[in-house]
């Protein structure tokens, strides 16, 4: 902790208490753009908007004293330069997932993801990248309900197999005893 507070006015610890919610979400990606167009922007944002992360371009001495009274002392060199917050309350791969696919959309440097927040812990561009390829919270529950119907639908085939089999027999019978 520094002595920020005591040099803070009332309105920018309004901003400060903002960014300590923000910075506090499940997922959260730190991202620098320079050169940012106005049309890559205004995608940028519908993306975001898509994927349920909010986006907000922030002060760095502001969120710099919110994340150390989080305690996130490894922001400190990372908040230099234009940055931007994406943030999403309850998908922690969210934010990874929509700058991946800005990204792939529009093969641009002008904006890199330079850290990012999991529940708390500073994770680096690399496990932002491999959180950004994992599925979403609905692929994966919609994997393990698929996974969980898969013996039901599997038994019900084979005693249904059954009942068929048995079916056939019987009206074999049946025809046998019709011509006999």
């Amino acid at each position: 902790m520094s002595d920020y507070k005591l040099k803070i006015r009332p309105e920018k610890a309004a901003v400060v208490e903002e960014m300590k919610e923000k910075l506090s979400s499940k997922g959260v990606a730190l991202v620098s753009f320079n050169k940012l167009t106005v049309k890559d922007a205004t995608q940028l944002r519908r993306i975001f908007r898509a994927h349920g992360v909010e986006y907000k371009v922030i002060k760095n001495t502001l969120t710099r004293i919110a994340a150390d009274e989080l305690g996130y002392n490894g922001l400190d060199d990372l908040l230099t330069g234009a940055n931007g917050l994406a943030v999403s309350k309850d998908d922690p791969v969210a934010p990874a997932a929509a700058l991946k696919e800005f990204m792939k959309k529009n093969k641009t440097e002008s904006i890199t993801i330079k850290a990012g927040l999991l529940d708390g812990k500073l994770i680096g561009l690399e496990e932002m990248k491999a959180l950004a390829d994992l599925p979403s919270r609905e692929q994966l529950l919609a994997m393990v309900a698929s996974a969980l119907q898969a013996p039901i639908t599997g038994l019900a085939r084979a005693l249904n197999g059954n009942i068929q089999n048995l079916a056939y027999a019987l009206e074999a019978v049946r025809k046998q005893k019709e011509t006999a």
